[in-house]
Parts: structure tokens; sequence; C-alpha cells
């Protein structure tokens, strides 16, 4: 089937902002939104710094009833219900209560893991001897499809209502879903996005791991250096980002208002073979979703003006330019520009692929390509390969037509789609 498959709405919960005009305020003037973290502090993690977004209690009481909100401790829900009500409305959608779902309307709504604050919470209850305690929303704050719940009840949703998980190419993946989807004809419109909790208990395993960085607990805003030299490991981050994915034919008979097409996209695993692993990615495979996302996309690889990289700050960020290098035959010069959003919020890990694509969609339908702050200092290995010029350090206003987006996750999972500004 030849439908065309376009976003029509854009929801954020981001370190450095909430709604969508504060987000592209803080990512056109290269606002961080990473702090110091006093929990992290308190229990002695090596990182102390993190990016969490600021949802007050007024503002989540916009999305949920007070009774909803009683005993609830999901933040992962909190800023994926927050994002995908918020998507929904900015794209002209109403909420309808009434007695009839709408069957056409669906989420694909991603995480890593929900509720961890709140399985805490009631393990220690449970341990106590005070089950009953529990409390009658335990299990749907706790369950991995409780974004994706949650969002169908409260917009009525008849069609596809589910929750994907794959690690750091969550977000990616859960758009390449919602695309499936509606190409094939299964839906008129799919929420997509992902989320991931804010904390210690999800960013402890990382802190072991010591993938986070140490050196900048006095300077939080200079901690997440992506292709540079200095970078020392990735700030820990949370929050959610949110598409709404639409047939075109649909959309333009309600007359909305189109932000971007997806044109295509790949996703895909190097099977933890040849150098892949559980944490490392198989290059031939991350080399292989590019190719191949171009490929199902149509375009060549010289059209793509722009691509927003997993590009975590670590020393994978090398490998990752010499792998799109390779996979777009293109280096020097003709590299198209480069920019990673972590740079401002840190890795949101299973939320990153869906805020980075916001951050994305905002560039394309603008015209501007963001900043990479704190990346004064590239690395020698990556200005072998690329110009400087493709890695902007300061804003850019600039008409971009085609953007590539691409997350790469933990279990040697990749995922890559290409978004055009929709003309």
């Amino acid at each position: 089937m030849n439908r065309r498959v376009v976003i029509t709405g854009l929801g954020i919960v981001a370190p450095n902002g909430i709604s969508l005009d504060s987000f592209t305020h803080a990512i056109k003037n290269g606002i961080s939104g990473i702090k110091h973290d006093t929990e992290l502090q308190r229990l002695k993690f090596s990182c102390q710094i993190s990016g969490k977004p600021d949802v007050s209690q007024e503002l989540s009481l916009q999305y949920f009833t007070e009774l909803e909100f009683r005993n609830f401790n999901s933040s992962g829900i909190l800023y994926g219900v927050i994002a995908g009500m918020n998507a929904w409305k900015d794209a002209g959608l109403k909420i309808e209560h009434n007695d009839n779902p709408d069957w056409e309307s669906g989420t694909i709504f991603g995480t890593g893991t929900s509720g961890i604050d709140k399985f805490r919470e009631s393990i220690y209850k449970i341990d106590n001897f005070q089950t009953r305690r529990l409390g009658s929303t335990a299990v749907a704050q706790t369950m991995n499809s409780g974004v994706s719940a949650y969002l169908g009840g409260k917009l009525g949703l008849g069609n596809q209502v589910t929750t994907n998980s794959s690690a750091c190419t969550t977000g990616t993946e859960s758009i390449l879903m919602a695309y499936d989807r509606i190409k094939s004809g299964q839906a008129k419109r799919i929420l997509a996005g992902s989320t991931s909790d804010s904390g210690p208990y999800i960013w402890g395993g990382f802190d072991a791991m010591r993938v986070c960085t140490f050196k900048h607990n006095d300077s939080p805003e200079a901690g997440s250096r992506p292709m540079s030299v200095t970078a020392s490991g990735f700030v820990p981050g949370s929050g959610a980002g949110a598409l709404l994915i639409e047939d075109l034919e649909t959309a333009l008979a309600r007359g909305a208002r189109i932000y971007a097409e997806i044109l295509g996209g790949n996703v895909n695993s190097g099977g933890q073979r040849g150098l892949g692993t559980m944490t490392a990615p198989n290059p031939i495979a991350v080399q292989k979703c590019i190719t191949a996302a171009v490929a199902n996309a149509g375009i060549k690889a010289s059209e793509i003006d722009i691509i927003n990289g997993h590009l975590t700050a670590t020393s994978k960020d090398s490998l990752e330019i010499q792998n799109w290098s390779e996979a777009l035959g293109l280096e020097g010069a003709d590299f198209p520009y480069i920019n990673s959003l972590k740079s401002m919020v840190g890795h949101c890990l299973s939320g990153a692929g869906s805020i980075e694509s916001v951050a994305s969609i905002l560039q394309l339908h603008h015209g501007f390509i963001f900043p990479n702050i704190n990346c004064e200092d590239i690395h020698p290995e990556i200005s072998a390969i690329i110009d400087e010029s493709r890695i902007p350090r300061h804003l850019i206003n600039k008409d971009i037509q085609i953007l590539a987006k691409a997350s790469f996750g933990f279990g040697d999972v990749n995922g890559c789609v290409i978004f055009k500004k929709y003309n």
C-alpha cells in the first residue's frame, strides 16, 4: 500500500523543557538541563549529576485526577502521559468522553521498566506483612505496559495499545512500529513515543559499570560531552517524547498541521556476534541498519542534510561516526551535519530515541540545526573522518529537508528512521 505517513503532533517532557516552546528555546540556545543531584550524592554514586524533568505536582494534576495521583509513584508513566496527551492535543485532536473507543487510533509507547520506585515501595510493604496496603494501582504502575495502558484509557484508544522495549533503541523503534501499522492500513493514527523513569534505582547499574562520568560533579552543565576528546562517560537522564503519527490522507482531511513525513527506516540486531556484545554494537549491523533505512526511505545518502546521532559521550562516539561514514559513503566536508541532544539532556535511556526524535522534527519544521555544546575539543579520531564544520558548535538557521535519526541499544540492537520536512 502506498500510504504516506506524517507527524501531526509532538509532546515533550525533557530535562531542559516540558512544553514545546520551552524545549525549542532550550535546544536552539544550547541550554542544558543537567544539574547536581543531591540524592546521587547521598547514595555515594560516582556520578552525582543527572538530567531530570522538573514536573511539579500542580502540573501533574492537570493530567491525573487527585484520586489517580494518590499513592502514585511512577515517574516514567507520569512523563509519558504528559508527553503523550500533549502530542494528542498538539495534533488538534479532541479527547472524547463517551462509551465508544476510537477504533482507528492506538498507541505504541515504549519503556525500559515501569515504576521502579513503586516496585521498591511495594517490596518493602510485602516484606513487612502489609500486602493489603499496596493499593489498587500498584500493578498498573509497575507493569511494563503501564504507560500505554494509562494513555489508552485517558484517550479512549481502540486500536493497538502496547509497549515496546528495546533498551536505548526503544523510542526510535516505537516510531517505526507505528509507521508500519499505519502504512499497512491497520490504523489511521498511532501515538508513538517512549519514556524512562528517573532516579538511582534506574541509574545505579550504569554507575556500577563505570560508564557514567564522574569528572563533572562540580560542573554539571559541562558533564555531557559527545564527540569531545574529554568525554568521560554519559550523564544519566530521563523523560519522555511523543509523536502523533498519522495517515497523510486522514491528516489532510481534518486540516491538520503537518510537521514532517516519515520516509522509512530499519531496525536490526548484530546478534552479539563478531564485535557485538550485550553492551557493544556490532559495526557491521549498525552500518547495515543505516544503509537499509536509506534504501527503505527511497533516498540517496547524499540527500541527508543532517544526522541526529546516538552519540552518548563515551568511547564509542568515534566508532559511531566511522559507521555513519562507511554506511553512507561520505566523509570530510561531504558528510552531513551531525548533532547529539545528549550534550544538553544526558542519556535518557529508553526515553532517548523519542525525545531526540522530537528535537529532530522541530529542526526540520522550524529550519534550524541545534548546537553540540561541550564539544570545543572534537576527538581527533572523529575529525580525521569528517570535517569539523559538520559538527556545529553554534545554532545554524538553515532550511533542512531530510534528517536521519538513529539509536543503538544494549543487546546489540539498532534503529534508524528517516524524516523529511513536509512541503
